[in-house]
């Protein structure tokens, strides 16, 4: 957990650091990113400190990477964004600690959350090309329904994982869940200035 703590922290700093930043630059971040974390997933038996330096850059680099959308909201709509966090920190929480807390086996979540994944992502592609009403809606409330069992799948993988090679890969998979829930529900609450 302090690991995903840690890179939640890094990931506030970069937002802070990145401002500034133009969407161009933030999109070159995020690709870089996206390199992390890839290279976690090859580095992870190899050396634990190239895991910890990869997971200290995702979360730096996701920060600047959504610094300016971060900064768009903080004009537009100051009050969504901590609606956002604090809905994502009580959702993390609580189904963080039902899924850390729970006996049961909860990969048959993991599994049917990939797939509902596969199915949120072609869902958001069609919404690009076609106009369905209340569609945005609908696919912020599905990736919730989504992300919040990966939430408690991943904590449950927390508790049971003995293997502390993996630990930055938990930690990893913890926080992008995080992340995409407070994007998810920054989407809701924006809309409902709308």
């Amino acid at each position: 957990m302090w690991y995903a703590a840690a890179t939640a922290g890094l990931f506030a700093l970069g937002a802070y650091l990145g401002r500034e930043l133009t969407y161009g630059a933030a999109f070159g971040c995020y690709l870089l990113a996206f390199v992390c974390l890839i290279g976690l997933r090859f580095a992870v038996r190899r050396s634990a400190r190239l895991n910890v330096v990869l997971l200290c850059g995702l979360g730096l680099l996701m920060g600047l990477a959504l610094a300016p959308t971060l900064v768009h909201y903080a004009g537009a709509n100051p009050q969504a964004l901590w609606q956002a966090g604090a809905a994502t920190t009580l959702v993390a929480a609580g189904f963080g600690a039902a899924g850390y807390a729970t006996r049961q086996d909860l990969s048959g979540i993991a599994r049917a959350g990939s797939w509902a994944l596969l199915a949120l992502i072609a869902f958001g592609i069609a919404l690009i090309f076609a106009h369905i009403p209340g569609g945005a809606l609908a696919y912020s409330i599905l990736g919730l329904v989504v992300f919040t069992g990966l939430i408690m799948f991943d904590f449950q993988r927390l508790r049971r994982s003995t293997d502390l090679d993996s630990a930055s890969l938990i930690a990893a998979s913890i926080f992008l869940d995080a992340l995409n829930v407070f994007l998810f529900f920054l989407q809701i609450f924006d809309r409902r200035r709308e």
